[in-house]
């Protein structure tokens, strides 16, 4: 089997975090119970936006694939998540890959703004590095393998 073929039945997962520490917690997590998924990583939404429209220095989708779902946290600077959220629900390229709004937030304002916004789920970071490991395996059952998601630009590339 080919580094591609392999490639393309993994699920890419893109992480919009600006905490360093929870970038590498999150990246430990996925590797101890969600192996079968690629990580990439931004620090802000400005970042973020780049990745998802190629512009440089994210042109090359061998190295930055479209994610198949996107972790994106509300508190980031220069753009926040909230204004990102609402950048990619608005494109009409971007708008069918799922967000899953995960913050230190449990705000009510900031749940319903993000279901407003088009967020497809919203979930309180944990506290701790065991529930963090649960809900990325929650999130990977559920995200990965039980929801059918459309077909990513690479798939029909392929």
């Amino acid at each position: 089997m080919s580094a591609r073929d392999t490639a393309q039945r993994l699920r890419h997962i893109l992480v919009a975090d600006d905490d360093e520490d929870d970038c590498l917690l999150m990246r430990e997590a996925f590797a101890e119970r969600r192996a079968d998924s690629l990580l990439g990583f931004v620090h802000d939404g400005e970042q973020l936006l780049a990745y998802l429209l190629g512009t440089p220095p994210y042109q090359d989708r061998v190295r930055y694939p479209m994610p198949d779902l996107i972790l994106l946290d509300l508190n980031m600077p220069r753009m926040d998540g909230r204004e990102a959220l609402g950048a990619i629900k608005q494109h009409p390229h971007l708008r069918r890959i799922p967000i899953v709004v995960l913050t230190t937030s449990s705000a009510c304002e900031d749940v319903a703004g993000s279901y407003q916004d088009g967020a497809n789920s919203f979930v309180t970071k944990p506290s701790s590095f065991s529930e963090l490991a649960g809900l990325v395996e929650m999130l990977g059952k559920y995200w990965l393998e039980l929801v059918t998601l459309p077909p990513s630009p690479r798939t029909r590339e392929a």
